[in-house]
């Protein structure tokens, strides 16, 4: 029987079929969710005792810098935020919480939220602000709202935040500030050029989003570079991962037969369907050995890529992101699509070259071809992915950025 994130999951697939009016509707209860809703769809509600809450932090006084991070934690970025911070700053105390994401991969956080008790829980809430205000600084990730209906929206609650003495600032993710429309333009490829999708609600949130950030004023922070396409004035705060975690010990080219996986977790954005063809006649020809990597929990992934030569990451967003640093870190090939201008976003910020073999929908066989046919640059190009990793998404160059742009600016933070 299908979990009940599933059966959701499944309606909202099919949601450029429906009437304009039914996807307000349907726009309108993702907006304002009834906790009856969010109690139905949490796992945790249905396995913890009946009144139980996450308890709040407890936050050190003896720390000049106590930074909240939340509460999205996608693919686990806030929590490796907050440990790159502590690992950089001495006088830094960071701590990171997240919703829970119903069906979703389990990453690692310092405490989990079930829906319910985010969104109606006062007790909760209040226990929660208590312990932010104890804070210095605080990163809202995605324009979610750290407390809940606390507050009528993210953008009273920053501004509360503010007026009670914190530094808040904001770090985009993707989908929150990435407009369809404005993305069409930057690549031939862009997903959003799909009619036989439902692109309504996020045209929506993103513009929303954008117009709310900029009534608010920064610090502005984005994960993946190709979001300064919609946020210029952002500064480009580097996803994260743990070399130690991702270092294989195969080396991309070695196998007789060399493995190709995909991992598909968003199949329309990665572009799976334009690449899969192409992969499943290279193997046809016996040229490849193609794995499809789906319903993997994270903690496994690090195998997948050791058993791999060459990952392809995504085609219709023109970016790159977790997914693809980990497979550098790993020492695998990287094919995607990466714009001129996010190659250079990343050239100008860190000095590197980006090592992901651009390829599109159109090229990813000649690509793959020219590859399988040199072992050496397989080699070379597996071991430059893992420099790259070490030098800019290891944790050092992120927490140095939110440290210039923001924790060591003159005024930022509590008593400053």
């Amino acid at each position: 029987m299908p979990s009940p994130a599933e059966i959701v999951a499944r309606v909202l697939a099919r949601r450029h079929r429906f009437p304009g009016w039914v996807n307000r509707a349907i726009d309108g209860v993702v907006d304002h969710p009834p906790t009856f809703l969010l109690r139905w769809l949490s796992p945790a509600s249905r396995s913890a005792a009946p009144g139980e809450i996450p308890a709040p932090p407890q936050v050190p006084e003896n720390q000049a810098e106590r930074v909240v991070i939340g509460p999205v934690n996608y693919s686990g970025q806030g929590l490796l935020w907050a440990r790159a911070l502590q690992r950089a700053r001495p006088q830094n105390w960071s701590y990171d919480f997240a919703i829970e994401v119903p069906g979703g991969f389990a990453f690692d956080t310092d405490t989990e939220v079930p829906l319910h008790v985010h969104a109606s829980s006062r007790a909760w809430q209040d226990a929660q602000l208590a312990a932010i205000e104890r804070c210095t600084h605080v990163l809202v990730e995605a324009e979610r709202p750290l407390l809940g209906r606390r507050f009528a929206d993210f953008e009273a609650e920053a501004r509360e935040l503010r007026a009670r003495g914190l530094s808040v600032a904001f770090l985009a993710h993707g989908t929150d500030i990435r407009v369809p429309s404005l993305h069409v333009p930057t690549t031939h490829w862009s997903v959003f050029q799909d009619t036989d999708a439902y692109w309504g609600r996020q045209e929506t949130l993103a513009t929303r989003n954008l117009a709310a950030l900029r009534r608010l004023g920064g610090p502005f922070f984005v994960s993946t570079p190709d979001l300064k396409y919609f946020l210029p004035e952002a500064e480009w705060c580097p996803v994260v991962v743990d070399p130690e975690k991702w270092a294989g010990e195969s080396v991309a080219g070695d196998r007789e037969v060399p493995v190709v996986a995909h991992v598909p977790s968003q199949a329309k954005t990665k572009g799976t369907d334009l690449v899969e063809p192409v992969l499943f006649a290279l193997q046809e020809e016996g040229l490849i050995e193609y794995r499809p990597v789906r319903g993997v929990p994270s903690a496994r992934m690090p195998e997948v890529y050791g058993a791999a030569d060459i990952v392809l990451d995504q085609f219709r967003l023109g970016s790159y992101g977790v997914t693809a640093c980990e497979a550098m870190s790993s020492g695998r090939v990287v094919l995607g699509h990466v714009s001129p201008e996010v190659r250079e976003w990343v050239r100008s910020a860190t000095g590197e070259e980006l090592p992901i073999v651009e390829a599109d929908p159109d090229t990813v066989e000649t690509e793959l071809r020219a590859l399988l046919a040199d072992r050496a640059e397989m080699r070379r190009i597996g071991a430059a992915g893992a420099e790259f990793v070490r030098a800019v998404h290891d944790g050092r160059m992120s927490a140095a950025v939110l440290g210039a742009h923001w924790l060591d600016v003159e005024g930022s933070g509590r008593g400053a």
